[in-house]
């Protein structure tokens, strides 16, 4: 087991307070020291220079997999050379409200010599889904598109 903190800090620096003018940006302070700059989705009046919680859930149930895909990967004596993938997560209403309802997946992997076949790559996109640790904590439908 293992416990993760994040420190998310805002400031109203001066602005107005009301829903269309408060400022949106804020940092996330990380356990190692990193600060992110964060804000709302540009479409909820938000800054595009900054990431929003909508792009930190899709690329972190990308990077779980990715994860988890190359450790079961180098468990079976591949090697890697490059992993990509242009995710796509889908913010939806839903019966509770506004959520990320559904996460595209699709990696482009590079092997050393000759790539696995077909069946075996979908095995271990499978196996990665059902161990990462961020898709086994959410609700939201996750599609892997390997080619």
């Amino acid at each position: 087991m293992s416990t993760h903190t994040a420190t998310v800090s805002w400031e109203l620096g001066g602005s107005a307070f009301t829903p269309a003018e408060y400022p949106r940006d804020h940092e996330w302070h990380l356990a190692g020291g990193q600060i992110v700059n964060a804000s709302a989705a540009p479409g909820y009046r938000g800054n595009a220079d900054c990431v929003d919680p909508e792009e930190a859930f899709t690329a972190s149930l990308s990077s779980c997999h990715m994860l988890t895909f190359l450790y079961l990967a180098a468990s079976k004596g591949m090697v890697v050379e490059k992993y990509l993938d242009r995710a796509e997560g889908t913010l939806s209403k839903t019966d509770r409200g506004m959520a990320m309802t559904r996460v595209v997946l699709r990696p482009e992997i590079t092997f050393s010599g000759e790539a696995p076949a077909q069946e075996q790559l979908d095995e271990l996109h499978h196996a990665a889904h059902k161990a990462c640790f961020i898709a086994n904590s959410v609700h939201t439908e996750i599609v892997v598109e390997a080619p």
